[in-house]
């Protein structure tokens, strides 16, 4: 099976240029704790609410005025949607997240797969990624 069969297609993003809270308003609207930050229709990032929080606010910028690209995480975990769900179950385990960017083979961003979307497919291997997680160190 492939990453493409199962991932989650339908894709909210976010532009560099975003207000952190327009970007905290956006996540509370979808009921969802992330963002995919899309700049010519490239992933150049990832902002969490946690990041807004963490990064943002507790580091003294100013929400109405400071822009997701400042706080954003650059390094996004990613797969691509010709993958196998194997080898991105191996990746989630290895990086030990629960998401994955999917990517076209231009690069593009396709989607995302979440331990979610591996648990509609094999509770098991979602077991294994969650289980994974657990492994980190604080």
């Amino acid at each position: 099976m492939l990453v493409r069969d199962i991932m989650t297609q339908k894709l909210q993003s976010i532009s560099p240029k975003t207000t952190l809270r327009d970007a905290a308003r956006k996540m509370r609207d979808l009921k969802i704790g992330s963002l995919p930050v899309v700049e010519n229709g490239r992933l150049i990032g990832m902002i969490t609410d946690r990041d807004i929080c963490c990064r943002g606010v507790a580091d003294d910028f100013d929400p109405a005025r400071a822009e997701v690209r400042q706080i954003m995480s650059p390094d996004v975990a990613f797969c691509f949607s010709y993958d196998t769900v194997n080898d991105a179950v191996r990746q989630m385990e290895q990086r030990h997240v629960q998401r994955l960017a999917v990517l076209n083979s231009d690069k593009s961003i396709a989607g995302f797969l979440s331990v979610d979307d591996i648990a509609r497919f094999s509770r098991q291997m979602a077991g294994e990624v969650l289980d994974s997680r657990g492994q980190v160190r604080h």
